[in-house]
């Protein structure tokens, strides 16, 4: 790749920096999806108390995705940036079975385990590729753009789950 032809800046790269805030839209539904329904779930499901129900599929989800979040660069350098978040997807493709055959709260722990690969590998993916299109120069933009999105989807699915479940 010719350094002169490439120009930084979201406007520049307005295309490939939407898609990046989409796939992070999608990053972030999966975790607000999964938080507001799961104490109900569990409690109704297999008779864990809703406290403890979430304490543990979030810690096992934070753990992992920490442990994750900090190999992600290194990895991004190694495989690539596109290559990772394709690694990241594809963790996620056995959760949604593992939460719908589950025949106790282990499979529901190991499947947050892969959800915590997948969100430490995608999002973190996102966010170099979003400071990549930008430059140095506009990175804290950048990240608070990627922040924004992924946190307001993970409020508005996690509203719209809560409100569809208890209707």
């Amino acid at each position: 790749m010719q350094q002169e032809n490439l120009k930084f800046g979201i406007r520049e790269n307005w295309q490939q920096f939407s898609l990046l805030l989409l796939v992070n839209a999608f990053v972030g539904g999966m975790i607000g999806l999964e938080r507001s329904i799961f104490p109900r779930f569990a409690e109704e499901t297999f008779g864990i108390s809703s406290k403890t129900a979430i304490l543990s599929f979030i810690i096992a989800f934070g753990v992992t995705k920490a442990i994750t979040n900090y190999f992600a660069g290194k990895f991004a350098n190694s495989i690539g940036r596109k290559n990772l978040l394709v690694i990241g997807w594809l963790f996620a493709i056995p959760v949604p079975i593992l939460f719908i055959y589950a025949p106790n709260w282990n499979w529901i722990l190991f499947a947050n385990v892969l959800l915590g690969i997948n969100q430490g590998l995608t999002w973190s993916s996102t966010v170099v590729m979003k400071i990549d299109l930008v430059g140095e120069k506009n990175r804290g933009f950048a990240m608070g753009l990627n922040e924004f999105t992924g946190y307001l989807v993970v409020g508005l699915i996690a509203f719209l789950a809560a409100f569809i479940a208890n209707n």
